[in-house]
């Protein structure tokens, strides 16, 4: 008989959206189900918003108090959906009343804060996993195979982007996205994360980045109401504003463990690009590319193609490839952001089952924190930084 997991999730905004989505479905697709995951409290900042939550999102249960919704007998996992500076906090707790935990990314807002998350993970011994999401693309993941059957050689440079424009008008609202206090950074930890969970998973480990980091728009209107809004969806010409302190844009030179090396872009302010991410990878005896948009699609060129049939050429994902039998029947039939929710929802719950170690986990989300700061620290600085 199929085990039955009870889930506590944290937060009810829009990745709380994104992984009652993924609750409810992964059943559907991955068949038998490692476990099937019930969906018994969420909780929100109030109590109206939290029973709100609860029906949109089909938990059973709600609160408004995530202390007691976390170390209730009855939980098995923790799934943290909610701004960063609480991250560790939640975490932290759900891990000392011995649950497992799922927290969105990034970590926490600095890699100190991470550290204290990965230190209670290994104290409690159970599950953990950061949302990065976007790896369980399947074209990232056939990239990540073709890497490890050595389709093409020895590593020899990352190459990786994320370009947004939502955050490109002044005028889009002061979000918490924008306020250090909150976000621990901008889009170093919001997006560049993403970036630098991909050239890890890729390439290798990073020991050492050469970054410049710049802040575009000094201050935005203040929002109104209690529901935080992304800088694409409202405009507020007037009124009060409110001081940015956080990055909009990096880029940054990266050195690898293996010897490769590499570099990423990432901003919010890149009027024309949606979402943007993208990686090539080089090697020795070809190369593979990516581009989220177009996330059925992988470019690959391998050194001992044809003479006359050299060149990149289109894969499109399907049942050949990982996760495609559980997924849609015909190759390019098409996925979107909510398979990659799903997907990892049974990563996760197959690691609690399995008693096995899921990935990421809170050990690869402490190291990407520590990236960041490094990054943010040779934006300041202007000179390489070795990392620990």
């Amino acid at each position: 008989m199929t085990r039955t997991l009870n889930i506590a999730m944290i937060g009810g905004g829009f990745m709380g959206k994104a992984h009652a989505m993924a609750y409810a479905t992964m059943p559907m697709f991955f068949w038998p189900a490692p476990a099937l995951p019930c969906r018994k409290v969420l909780a929100d900042v109030s109590e109206d918003l939290a029973a709100e939550g609860a029906i949109r999102f089909g938990f059973q249960e709600s609160t408004a108090d995530w202390r007691e919704a976390v170390t209730r007998d009855d939980i098995d996992a923790v799934d943290i959906v909610t701004p960063n500076d609480s991250h560790a906090e939640i975490a932290i707790a759900a891990l000392g009343a011995g649950k497992h935990v799922l927290c969105e990314k990034p970590l926490a807002r600095s890699g100190a804060e991470a550290k204290t998350m990965l230190d209670a993970a290994r104290k409690a011994g159970t599950v953990t996993m950061v949302a990065f999401n976007y790896r369980r693309t399947p074209a990232v993941a056939l990239a990540k195979k073709y890497i490890e059957e050595g389709r093409i050689g020895r590593i020899l440079n990352f190459r990786g982007t994320y370009l947004q424009d939502w955050s490109a008008d002044p005028n889009g609202p002061l979000s918490w996205r924008f306020q250090k206090e909150i976000a621990g950074a901008g889009t170093v930890g919001d997006i560049g994360t993403h970036v630098l969970d991909f050239a890890r998973y890729l390439a290798g480990e990073i020991t050492a980045v050469n970054a410049m980091v710049h802040t575009y728009i000094a201050e935005r209107p203040l929002q109104s109401g209690g529901l935080d809004k992304l800088g694409a969806s409202d405009k507020c010409g007037g009124g009060a504003r409110g001081a940015v302190d956080v990055d909009d844009e990096m880029v940054a030179l990266l050195r690898f463990e293996n010897g490769a090396v590499g570099s990423i872009e990432a901003t919010r302010n890149a009027y024309g690009r949606n979402n943007f991410l993208t990686f090539e990878v080089h090697g020795s005896e070809g190369s593979i590319a990516f581009n989220y948009e177009r996330l059925d699609e992988l470019q690959v060129m391998f050194a001992d193609d044809p003479a006359d049939a050299r060149g990149f050429r289109t894969v499109y994902t399907g049942p050949a490839h990982p996760n495609g039998e559980a997924l849609w029947p015909i190759p390019g039939l098409g996925i979107g952001y909510g398979e990659t929710k799903i997907i990892e929802c049974h990563d996760f719950l197959s690691a609690i089952v399995t008693g096995g170690e899921a990935e990421p986990d809170f050990e690869d989300g402490w190291r990407i924190s520590a990236i960041a700061d490094g990054i943010l620290e040779s934006g300041e600085t202007n000179r390489w930084v070795t990392l620990g």
